[in-house]
C-alpha cells in the first residue's frame, strides 16, 4: 500500500509539506492519509457490505493502530470501513479507537473483539453500541480478558442490567482482570457498578466524572492500587464532608486527585458538602493522602487563600494545583513554588495551563478563554502557542456556542494586524478551517458571525470565502450596530493589498446573495444613510469598500454604473458638499470610472462636471477633495476625441487644471492617495501630447503617492520619474 501511495501522490505530499513551515509531516502519516482517501480503490466489498482490503502486506502492529486512529480522526470509520480490520493476520490491533464513530454491535464484534487489544477508546461512539455490549464483547475473547489494560467508555449508556451471560454468569468490568486505567465520565455509572469496577485487582486510574455516583465508599476496595482519581462534577454525590474526607484519607497510593466542580451549574445553596470537604482537605494534615502530588479543586467557591497557602506549604512535592474559578489563584504562596504548575486566572501561565488541562471540559474551557481574551487584547507579538490552545478548545467543543463565541474573539486578537504573517502556515490553515466550521455551525448567531469575519483577515486565501460569508450575512440582517460592523469588515477585507487578485480570479463583484449583489447591498447602505443626511462610520466604510472594489477593476466599475450607483453618487456629492471625508471617497470612485475609457461617456454630464469643476476651483475646499476633482477632470480632458459636451466646457476644464497652483506649490499629503495600487492610470496623462494641466495633475498625483508610501519612495530616484517630478517643481 505504502509504495503505491508514494508513487501516485507526489504532488499531494509536496503541498502538505510546504503547507506547514514548522516541519514536514512524517512519511508514514502521509501514506496513511492517502490510504484513507483511497479505500474505495484498495478494497473490495464483502457480502454484508463491509470493506475488505483486496491485498495487504503484513503491516507492523503499530501501523495498523495508526491506520485505525487516522480513519477515526478523519471521520470515515463506520460499519463499512471498519470491516478491513476483520483481517487479524495482516492488520493486528493493540491500541484501538472508535471514538465518536458510528459503529454497531455487529461490526464491533467482528472487527475489533478478535484482536488481542491492550487499549480501547470507545468514548461517545454512536450506532447503538452500549457499555454492556463492549464489555461483554471484549470478555468473549479470552486474550482480551488478560491483555486489555486501558478502556474508555466516556459518554456511553452502560446498560448495566444487561451485563450478564446466557447462564446468569456475570460478565461485568471485573471480567477484565488486567484493566489498569478505566474512564467512565459522562455515563450512567451507579454505586453498584462502581463496586464492580473497584473490585479490579490492578486498577490504577479511574475517571467517574459527571456520573450518577452518590457514594465513594467503594473506592476503599482499591485503596492500595488506585493512583489517580478523577471525580469532576459528581452531580448526585450525597456524602457528608467527614465521610468524603475519610474515603480520601484511606487512598494511600493516590497521587492525583481531581475533585473539581462545574461552578457554572451551581447556585449558592449547592455543593456545600464538597466545599467543606475540600476546605478540610486543604487545611488538614499532610498525613492525609501522603503520596499526593496533584490536586484539582477548580470550581469550588468557598475555599480561601489561607487554606490554599496552608496546603501548599505543607506539600513540598506538589507539582500541580487546579484553582480556576475559585478566586484563590492569586495567592502569593503560589509564586514561590518554582516546580508548581497552577491552572487559574491570575496570569498568562495559569490561563494557558487551564486550557491545556481542561480541554475536554466546556465550563472550564469557556472560563479560561474569557481570561485569555483579556490577556491578548492589544497583544503585539505573535503567540502561536496560545492560538493552538484556542483552536484545541474549539475543536473539543464543536457545538458549544459560548466556547466558540469567546474563542473567535481570542483568534481575532491573536491574528489581527500583522500578527498572522508571523504564524506558521499550517497553523493558519487549521485556524481557517475551524473558523469556517464555526460560521457553518452557528449561521444565525450575530456575534459569532462578526468575530469570524473579522478574523478572516488572517490569511489571504481565506478572504474570498470570508467575503462570501459576510456579504450573505449582511443581506439578512438590518440591525444598525451589526450593519456597521459587517460593512466595516467588508471594507477591511477589500482594503488588503492582495485581495483584488482574488476578485479578479473569482469575479467577486458579481457574487450574489439571495437578495442582491454586492454592489446593490453596499449602495443600499449609502442610500439609506444619505436619505436622512447621516454621517457615520457605516456610511464611510461603505463608501471606502465601493471605492477600493472599483480601483483598476473595469468589471466592478461597470457593475457600479449598472446598479445606478453614479446617479446616487451625484446626489450625495451635492448633499455632502461640506464633508471632505465623504467627498474624497465619492470622487475617488469617479476617478476609477474615469480611468476606464469605455466608461468615460457615463461621466460626461454637464451638471456633474460643472459641480466637480467648482470643487477644483474652491480654495476653501480641502486639498484632498480638489486632488480627486482634478483627477476626474484630467482623465476626461485627456481624450478630446471622446468628448461629447461643449468645446467651451472642455477649454475651461483644461484652463483651470493648468491654473491650479496647488499642483506646483502644495506639499500637502492625505491618506486617501494610498488607495492607488499602481501608476498605470497616470501614464497616459504624462504624454507630451497632453494638455499641460493634465500633465501637471499626473505629476502631482505620482509625487503624493510616492511621498507617503515608504515602499515606493525609491521611485523618486528613477530618472524618468523622479527627474520629471523635480523639473516640474
Amino acid at each position: 500500500i505504502v509504495p503505491v501511495c508514494l508513487h501516485t501522490q507526489k504532488t499531494y505530499y509536496l503541498l502538505l509539506v510546504l503547507q506547514d513551515c514548522e516541519g514536514p509531516q512524517a512519511l508514514c502519516d502521509l501514506c496513511l492519509s492517502q490510504v484513507c482517501c483511497s479505500l474505495d480503490t484498495l478494497c473490495s466489498t464483502q457480502t454484508d457490505g463491509s470493506m475488505c482490503l483486496s491485498w495487504a502486506p503484513l503491516l507492523p502492529q503499530e501501523m495498523a493502530d495508526q491506520l485505525l486512529h487516522k480513519m477515526a480522526a478523519r471521520g470515515i470509520l463506520n460499519d463499512t470501513t471498519v470491516g478491513i480490520f476483520r483481517n487479524c493476520r495482516e492488520l493486528r490491533l493493540r491500541r484501538a479507537t472508535i471514538r465518536c464513530c458510528p459503529v454497531s454491535l455487529k461490526a464491533f464484534l467482528l472487527a475489533l473483539c478478535p484482536h488481542r487489544l491492550q487499549e480501547l477508546d470507545a468514548s461517545w461512539v454512536s450506532g447503538g453500541l452500549t457499555g454492556a455490549n463492549i464489555i461483554s464483547g471484549l470478555a468473549s475473547n479470552p486474550e482480551c480478558r488478560s491483555s486489555l489494560q486501558r478502556l474508555s467508555l466516556d459518554g456511553l449508556n452502560l446498560a448495566w442490567e444487561s451485563l450478564w451471560g446466557d447462564g446468569g454468569t456475570h460478565v461485568g468490568f471485573s471480567s477484565l482482570q488486567a484493566l489498569r486505567k478505566l474512564s467512565l465520565a459522562n455515563t450512567d455509572l451507579t454505586d453498584n457498578v462502581l463496586e464492580d469496577v473497584c473490585s479490579l485487582p490492578q486498577l490504577e486510574s479511574l475517571d467517574i466524572s459527571c456520573s450518577a455516583v452518590s457514594k465513594l465508599t467503594p473506592l476503599l476496595d482499591c485503596k492500595n492500587t488506585l493512583r489517580s482519581l478523577i471525580a469532576h462534577h459528581l452531580r448526585q454525590l450525597d456524602m457528608p464532608p467527614a465521610g468524603l474526607l475519610f474515603v480520601f484519607s484511606q487512598l494511600h497510593a493516590l497521587r492525583h486527585l481531581d475533585f473539581s466542580d462545574d461552578h457554572l451549574t451551581l447556585d449558592d445553596s449547592d455543593g456545600s458538602g464538597g466545599d467543606e470537604a475540600t476546605r478540610q482537605l486543604l487545611e488538614g494534615s499532610p498525613d492525609v493522602l501522603p503520596s499526593l502530588v496533584s490536586l484539582d479543586i477548580s470550581g469550588w467557591k468557598r475555599i480561601t487563600e489561607a487554606a490554599v497557602r496552608a496546603f501548599v506549604e505543607s506539600r513540598s512535592g506538589l507539582v500541580f494545583l487546579g484553582l480556576l474559578a475559585t478566586g484563590t489563584s492569586s495567592c502569593d504562596v503560589l509564586c514561590t513554588q518554582k516546580n508548581l504548575k497552577v491552572a487559574g486566572e491570575a496570569n498568562e501561565d495559569q490561563v494557558c495551563e487551564a486550557l491545556r488541562r481542561y480541554r475536554g471540559r466546556e465550563c472550564f474551557t469557556r472560563e479560561a478563554l474569557v481570561h485569555l481574551n483579556n490577556l491578548v487584547s492589544g497583544i503585539d507579538k505573535p503567540r502561536p502557542d496560545m492560538l493552538k490552545l484556542v483552536l484545541s478548545g474549539m475543536q473539543s467543543h464543536p457545538n458549544s456556542l459560548h466556547v466558540h463565541l469567546v474563542a473567535t474573539a481570542c483568534v481575532f486578537n491573536l491574528t489581527t494586524q500583522d500578527l498572522a504573517q508571523a504564524l506558521p502556515v499550517g497553523l493558519l490553515s487549521s485556524t481557517v478551517t475551524q473558523l469556517l466550521y464555526t460560521m457553518k455551525t452557528f449561521p444565525g448567531h450575530q456575534q459569532v458571525s462578526i468575530f469570524v469575519t473579522m478574523c478572516s483577515t488572517l490569511c489571504s486565501w481565506f478572504r474570498y470565502l470570508a467575503a462570501r460569508l459576510v456579504i450573505n450575512w449582511l443581506s439578512s440582517h438590518e440591525d444598525p450596530t451589526l450593519q456597521r460592523m459587517t460593512v466595516a469588515v467588508i471594507s477591511l477585507l477589500v482594503a488588503k493589498q492582495v485581495f483584488p487578485v482574488y476578485f479578479l480570479q473569482f469575479d467577486f463583484w458579481q457574487l450574489n446573495t439571495p437578495r442582491a449583489s454586492v454592489s446593490q447591498q453596499l449602495l443600499a447602505v449609502v442610500q439609506q444613510k444619505a436619505m436622512v443626511g447621516v454621517l457615520d462610520s457605516t456610511l464611510k466604510f461603505a463608501l471606502s469598500a465601493l471605492w477600493n472594489l472599483t480601483d483598476e477593476m473595469p468589471t466592478a466599475a461597470r457593475n457600479f454604473i449598472e446598479c445606478q450607483g453614479l446617479e446616487l453618487y451625484e446626489e450625495v456629492l451635492e448633499s455632502y458638499y461640506g464633508e471632505p471625508s465623504v467627498q474624497q471617497k465619492l470622487l475617488g470612485l469617479m476617478n476609477n470610472i474615469a480611468e476606464v475609457e469605455e466608461l468615460q461617456p457615463d461621466l460626461l454630464d454637464e451638471d456633474l462636471l460643472e459641480h466637480i469643476l467648482r470643487l477644483l476651483q474652491d480654495s476653501q475646499v480641502e486639498v484632498g477633495v480638489r486632488y480627486f476633482a482634478g483627477g476626474v477632470l484630467a482623465q476626461l480632458a485627456s481624450r478630446p476625441e471622446a468628448w461629447t459636451l461643449s468645446d467651451e466646457l472642455l477649454g475651461t476644464i483644461r484652463k483651470q487644471l493648468h491654473a491650479q497652483k496647488i499642483f506646483l506649490k502644495s506639499r500637502h499629503t492625505f491618506s486617501s492617495c494610498q488607495h492607488f495600487r499602481s501608476f498605470h492610470p497616470f501614464c497616459p496623462l504624462l504624454q507630451t501630447c497632453q494638455p499641460s494641466g493634465v500633465q501637471l495633475w499626473a505629476v502631482w498625483a505620482i509625487h503624493l503617492v510616492c511621498s507617503q508610501n515608504s515602499k515606493i519612495k525609491s521611485l523618486l530616484c528613477f530618472p524618468h520619474v523622479g527627474g520629471f517630478i523635480r523639473s516640474a517643481y
